[in-house]
């Protein structure tokens, strides 16, 4: 365990890890349709969670642990880091946007169907797999499959050297 605190992952070694749990075609057009309306699901509940008015504004809760979320992926791979926070900065723009139009409540109600909906799919993405989903062995893989899945996106884009 020391060696591992010592010697942290690279994100590459975590991406390969994702990779061998997902290599069912079915499971990864899957995980594309599922995973970004997973993280947009969470941002917005916890966009919802109330904070003082007068230091804060609606949303503090989710861009917090976006910038925690962004801060770990820095220290694991800047260039893919830098794509993440692009997508987090279009998903809180999206949140707020739809947190002013529905209002807290509604929004939150949506936020809880897209979850539900998304991580049903996800687990039918893995019964194709015939493996369970990698978070099961370790929380950490929740922010791997974001990461994953813009890993994937920047290499069709041309970024050969994105992670």
């Amino acid at each position: 365990m020391a060696t591992q605190a010592a010697n942290p992952r690279s994100m590459q070694d975590w991406l390969d890890s994702y990779s061998a749990d997902h290599r069912n075609p079915m499971n990864q057009v899957f995980h594309w349709c599922c995973v970004p309306p997973i993280v947009w699901s969470v941002i917005a509940l916890l966009w919802t969670i109330p904070v003082p008015q007068a230091w804060l504004r609606p949303g503090a809760w989710a861009v917090a642990v976006m910038v925690l979320a962004f801060y770990w992926y820095w220290k694991r791979s800047r260039p893919l880091a830098l794509a993440l926070l692009v997508a987090f900065a279009v998903l809180g723009l999206l949140t707020n946007f739809l947190y002013w139009q529905l209002g807290a409540a509604n929004l939150r109600w949506l936020a809880v169907g897209v979850f539900v909906v998304a991580w049903i799919g996800q687990f039918i993405g893995h019964k194709f797999e015939g493996r369970k989903p990698s978070f099961l062995t370790d929380l950490a893989y929740l922010l791997i499959g974001p990461a994953w899945l813009m890993a994937k996106l920047l290499r069709r884009l041309g970024f050969k050297h994105a992670v």
